[in-house]
């Protein structure tokens, strides 16, 4: 009786907190009301997922604003720092037993300004959204996984591998900055020639991503491997390596691809004509990096190696009366320090240094010669040397970052060498994740 008597108190009490225009709410329709807005709210809402896939949206900004200076003009841009874009993706992962497991991703990148776009003529290298995976996996703790669909090559990221937190705006794809810049001439300022065209391919090694299909192994005593088929016969394997004893992390890695279709770093194919036989394009890339860093102190070393052979352009090259030259190669290394001195979180100070010996590139695919003075271009080399800050910031999951990089031709043409100007940047910027 007591405790009805202490129920019935309860609910006056609660009853009498409700005023009366509240109380006038409560009428027969309410719940209707109610349930016709929760299920209008549940068709714009993102859910987490269904009882059986999980869903998690993921991502980053990376926005920058970059001084430049080609040793005749100078200037301040704002773009997307095109080393690790903004990005946006959604994943998700469903158990199907003990051992086995489903999982998909999309992954779409976004560029505010195009920073390999913009040159002294243009601020504005456009925008837009480009799809960068489109992929679902099966896989099993036992016997590793299989991905299909727009997917990293077995080989992607080789030559990047780095244990320092610097990967975001400083990695061996040094082209980023100033793709589309001229190389200038000392003394006249006449353009000599586009960096990424005379250096033709981005970074050589390098592996990318595209419709293909890929096995992963599981990760045995620190190594995992990987591999994949797709498109038109392209192909690569790839071993890496990670591990930590002591006080000294260690991360390394080494892959090979071959692709033999034409595309926008690849010579040749069957519409070419009249170049020795150069029907078939046929590109090797090798490409390894390895990092190391000791924990206690924060000191780190990363070096990184690329080669890239083009059966296509040796054959042109040769059918045009030049030395068959098919190498592409590149070579990478960066040192420096990563401590905890402020309580927002680690700091990195770092310094790089990057050779890149192109050799005898051609323009484009089809087979038109690089050109300076109506002489062909013969050689192309550059140095670029760089030292960099970024600073963690981990209660907002963002890092800010300070980058120069200065970076010197060597041009050979038929006609002999030519003295070119230093190109140079600034660039600031920062990263935040979701």
């Amino acid at each position: 009786m007591n405790s009805k008597v202490l129920v019935a108190a309860l609910l006056l009490s609660a009853t009498a907190t409700v005023s009366p225009a509240n109380a006038a709410d409560l009428g027969g329709d309410c719940c209707a009301d109610l349930e016709e807005r929760v299920a209008e709210l549940e068709e714009t809402t993102a859910r987490k997922g269904n009882r059986k896939v999980s869903l998690t949206i993921y991502g980053k900004v990376n926005e920058a604003i970059g001084s430049w200076d080609d040793g005749f003009e100078e200037n301040v841009y704002q773009f997307t720092n095109d080393t690790s874009r903004t990005r946006i993706g959604f994943k998700g992962k469903a158990k199907i037993n003990k051992d086995w497991y489903a999982k998909f991703k999309i992954e779409i990148g976004i560029r505010g300004v195009d920073q390999g776009a913009v040159n002294a003529d243009t601020d504005d290298g456009g925008n837009g959204f480009d799809l960068r995976k489109s992929e679902w996996t099966i896989g099993s703790k036992t016997y590793g996984s299989v991905t299909l669909g727009e997917a990293s090559m077995a080989h992607d990221g080789i030559t990047q591998i780095q244990l320092a937190n610097i990967k975001h705006f400083a990695n061996p794809d040094v082209l980023d900055a100033n793709d589309s810049f001229e190389i200038r001439q000392t003394g006249t300022g006449a353009n000599v020639g586009q960096w990424d065209n005379l250096a033709q391919v981005l970074e050589p090694g390098e592996g990318s991503r595209g419709n293909l299909v890929r096995y992963d192994s599981p990760t045995l005593a620190g190594f995992k491997v990987s591999a994949h088929w797709g498109e038109d016969d392209i192909w690569g394997v790839a071993l890496r390596f990670a591990q930590k004893t002591g006080d000294i992390k260690f991360a390394a890695g080494v892959g090979y691809g071959e692709m033999t279709q034409r595309d926008e770093e690849c010579t040749a194919d069957a519409a070419i004509r009249n170049h020795g036989g150069a029907r078939g394009a046929k590109c090797e890339d090798l490409g390894a990096s390895a990092s190391v860093m000791h924990s206690p102190t924060g000191l780190f070393v990363t070096g990184a190696y690329g080669i890239r052979w083009d059966k296509g352009r040796a054959a042109i090259l040769q059918a045009t009366g030049f030395a068959p030259n098919n190498e592409n190669s590149f070579w990478h290394i960066q040192a420096g320090i990563q401590q905890k001195w402020l309580a927002l979180g680690k700091t990195t100070v770092f310094g790089g240094y990057n050779n890149r010996d192109a050799g005898h590139t051609i323009r484009d695919n089809n087979g038109n010669a690089n050109t300076f003075g109506g002489n062909d271009i013969t050689n192309f080399e550059f140095d670029m040397w760089e030292v960099g800050l970024n600073q963690h910031i981990k209660e907002a999951a963002m890092d800010i970052y300070l980058h120069y990089k200065h970076y010197d031709a060597d041009v050979t043409t038929t006609a002999g060498a030519i003295d070119t100007q230093a190109w140079q940047t600034v660039i600031m910027g920062a990263q935040i994740k979701f």
